[in-house]
């Protein structure tokens, strides 16, 4: 099968990209293994939330130019400019959100703690200025449901100046759900919670429960397609509505897995779900194409490819005893030579190993035995240089290098 551009990776840089290449007329298919690092998502975006030294980002644009040249970043050009594309990409498949790449605002995790962000989806909690905007809030959750730390929550809804109840609600569907406690989880709720009927009564309910509330807090666990039934509750409730994040798994990364795919495929892209890349072909520095684990005997053949396979979660790069390699290319990769220096003691200090990746030169061409192939790159948290993790800098990172990327190869 020949296409224009194939992609190794279905998760967040590799959608971004074979959204923007889609959308621009190119012929594209993904390789997709199966569930990616979405299905934990908060439904906020991180583009980089804290500097070296741990200090909140307050100007990611700013804190992104001081960042080492070993950096991904430092690689995809005006980061305001595919920040502003990134947030539009997201909208046009269905994930409204707000925020700007020149300014962080905070969201609030599942365990009540404030942390700087990019983008957050509609509808969910934001603070700005270190204040809620609320002065009482009802804090409700379903009964049974243990991946909402509703005491944890409470307190960082506390210490922001809003005077909290913590309530419970449920209803007989999601009591006969709770028979079973592997059902009490949030993907799980929201597959009881999936209809118009079953929503409004949800909303009577939360009605019945509000007393002198001026907004109401509730767990991410509904509407695992689309925004349309949390717009619907929004409705039927007689308050204000603001969802907060959970415990994976994600409901809101469930929800943009599944909204990024649609647009890809709406825009004639290929999804290749429950397959991975094995092998490559490679004559000299030129990749001529892939072979996959499930399409036996059959080679897909591109102009161009990108991995966007993911760090150790997704194998994308994997380690022995000895060493870290790249599985499917053999692309060169970035890690320190000595195995006991890859980890430190201390589960708090940034760890050696979250940054390493592939070697890429300036365009994000992958490197193989020290040079460039011409036309393969990578995009997205395979790379080498970013600790994820230290500078809140993941789905930053995987959209804006997939869309350098996807720039690169059209302005070819």
């Amino acid at each position: 099968m020949k296409f224009n551009t194939v992609i190794m990776g279905g998760g967040l840089s590799g959608l971004t990209c074979g959204i923007a290449l889609a959308q621009a007329g190119q012929r594209v298919a993904i390789v997709a293994t199966g569930q990616s690092s979405l299905h934990f998502a908060s439904g906020s975006f991180d583009l980089i939330g804290y500097d070296s030294e741990g200090k909140a980002v307050e100007n990611p644009v700013e804190a992104i130019n001081a960042l080492p040249e070993s950096h991904p970043y430092k690689k995809v050009g005006d980061v305001e400019k595919l920040a502003a594309q990134a947030q539009d990409l997201l909208a046009a498949a269905g994930v409204k959100t707000t925020g700007k790449a020149g300014k962080n605002h905070n969201r609030l995790t599942p365990l009540g703690a404030v942390k700087p962000t990019w983008l957050t989806m509609e509808d969910y909690i934001t603070i700005d200025g270190g204040k809620i905007n609320y002065k009482q809030v009802a804090l409700m959750n379903i009964i049974g449901y243990l991946d909402f730390p509703t005491k944890f929550i409470a307190d960082g809804l506390r210490k922001l100046g809003a005077e909290v109840e913590v309530k419970p609600i449920t209803l007989p569907e999601l009591n006969e759900a709770r028979k079973s406690p592997t059902e009490m989880r949030a993907t799980n709720i929201a597959k009881v919670l999936a209809s118009e009927a079953i929503v409004k009564r949800l909303a009577s309910e939360i009605n019945a429960k509000a007393g002198n509330a001026e907004a109401i807090l509730l767990p991410a666990v509904l509407g695992i397609k689309n925004s349309e039934l949390a717009q619907l509750l929004k409705e039927q409730v007689n308050k204000p509505i603001h969802f907060v994040a959970t415990i994976p798994p994600s409901v809101p990364g469930t929800r943009m897995q599944a909204l990024l795919r649609k647009r890809f495929e709406a825009l004639g892209g290929t999804f290749l779900n429950g397959d991975k890349a094995v092998k490559g072909e490679i004559s000299g520095t030129k990749l001529n194409s892939i072979e996959t684990e499930k399409l036996v005997g059959t080679r897909l053949e591109a102009d161009n490819f990108v991995l966007a396979t993911g760090s150790f979660m997704g194998r994308g790069i994997v380690s022995d005893y000895e060493k870290v390699y790249e599985p499917v290319l053999g692309a060169d990769v970035d890690f320190i030579a000595d195995r006991t220096q890859w980890t430190r003691d201390n589960v708090w200090e940034a760890q050696p190993y979250m940054e390493f990746g592939v070697k890429t030169d300036a365009q994000l061409h992958v490197m193989k035995q020290g040079k460039p192939l011409s036309n393969t790159y990578a995009a997205g948290q395979v790379l080498s240089g970013n600790n994820k993790v230290k500078l809140a800098s993941g789905e930053g990172v995987d959209m804006l290098t997939a869309l350098t990327v996807a720039n690169n190869i059209l302005n070819k």
